[in-house]
């Protein structure tokens, strides 16, 4: 149980709040706020550290956590990390945005991530005698496919691309991944991936398309903090 481990990390100080052992992991922390205020009942805030807000309270009865991460594969690994650790996370649900790669992704589709391809180094670290497939948690995975077709929700699933990049100095780097049939890229599910793989926990990756990057489409800032309730709604059904 949490309450039997260490109360605090250099990032994280719950304060004696509880963390509880299902986490929705945007990567904005103002999404976290937002999804507390939102949609949890009673919900007490757990960390305020470098402004990475997470909270505690319940839903439909069950006891839930949010909190954000940041962006890229260091910061997501390094919360992800601490919870799975030090606080007793067993089920890491990231709900994120992303930029489509293929034609047939429009703006706020949702994507869960079955696999993730990477640019990233982060898999270096295990000392694997080879290449390590990065693959979502498939107990997730299918419960929320099932939550999304009870909710009459069109999703996308297959493999994205987990980047370290945002400007890329190569400009046929994304061409390459789409020709993959890479769907969308982000920033942070291969980092949470191989986390909960190693550690032998759940992860999932929920994602909302927030532009198409090949078409020059867009959402706004605030639309992506408020508005990606689709995915928000799949993701607290799952926990």
């Amino acid at each position: 149980m949490t309450t039997s481990m260490p109360k605090e990390t250099p990032h994280i100080k719950p304060g004696g709040v509880e963390i509880a052992e299902t986490i929705l992991l945007p990567g904005d922390p103002l999404r976290a706020k937002f999804i507390a205020e939102t949609y949890l009942e009673n919900a007490v805030q757990f960390n305020n550290v470098r402004g990475m807000l997470g909270y505690t309270g319940t839903f439909k009865g069950r006891k839930i956590s949010v909190m954000g991460t940041g962006m890229g594969t260091p910061s997501m690994s390094l919360y992800s990390w601490e919870l799975i650790h030090v606080f007793g996370v067993k089920n890491l649900i990231r709900i994120g945005s992303a930029g489509a790669i293929q034609d047939h992704l429009n703006l706020y589709d949702i994507v869960f991530a079955m696999g993730s391809a990477t640019d990233s180094n982060y898999a270096h670290h295990y000392n694997l005698p080879g290449h390590y497939s990065i693959t979502a948690s498939f107990e997730l995975l299918e419960k929320a496919k099932k939550i999304a077709d009870a909710q009459g929700q069109k999703v996308h699933v297959g493999n994205v691309l987990s980047s370290d990049i945002f400007y890329n100095a190569d400009p046929t780097a994304l061409k390459k991944w789409s020709e993959m049939g890479i769907l969308c890229a982000e920033m942070e599910s291969a980092g949470l991936y191989l986390n909960a793989a190693h550690a032998g926990v759940n992860a999932l990756c929920i994602l909302t398309i927030s532009d198409h990057i090949f078409r020059h489409e867009s959402t706004t800032p605030e639309e992506r903090q408020t508005a990606f309730t689709k995915m928000m709604e799949i993701a607290l059904e799952l926990a």
